[in-house]
């Protein structure tokens, strides 16, 4: 699985954010929460969705730890900020480097792409983890926990 190297531009989202630990997963509990909200977003630029991750240090998955903290989001992206949403906030991610990593398959059983993605492509390659935010980019493609549901995996490089 080869990547396709890419430079993310900076881009707005609004969204909800949670602190969560892979131990204590509560990725269903934000999605569930934001879901039913994401209309009230104003100046969305598409229906795709972002599930972004922004870890404490870029050592995370050298040192992983299921009970380590992250913040975890659910968001849209938009092209202006006016009016944000009652229990929402912004995000900006900033322009960088990212690996890109196309994943079909149920979001559940992503895993093994993940334990690829940091223990074996990472550090082979010539590239270190930067400490951008990680998302995964949901598009038209996605189709939940469907076996043929399809999405890609932004890991942010230098």
């Amino acid at each position: 699985m080869t990547p396709r190297i890419e430079t993310f531009p900076a881009t707005t989202l609004v969204g909800k954010k949670l602190t969560t630990s892979f131990a204590n997963d509560k990725t269903f509990e934000l999605w569930q929460s934001f879901s039913p909200r994401k209309k009230e977003i104003k100046h969305s630029l598409n229906d795709d969705l972002y599930s972004v991750e922004i870890y404490p240090n870029t050592s995370f998955f050298q040192n992983f730890n299921p009970n380590q903290a992250f913040e975890k989001w659910a968001a849209i992206a938009v092209s202006e900020i006016d009016e944000i949403p009652k229990g929402m906030q912004s995000l900006t991610i900033p322009e960088g480097l990212y690996a890109v990593f196309p994943y079909q398959g149920k979001p559940s059983e992503a895993m093994e792409t993940f334990r690829y993605i940091y223990s074996d492509w990472l550090p082979n390659s010539e590239y270190e983890m930067d400490d951008r935010p990680y998302f995964a980019l949901m598009g038209a493609k996605y189709k939940g926990e469907h076996p043929e549901s399809e999405e890609e995996f932004w890991v942010p490089i230098k």
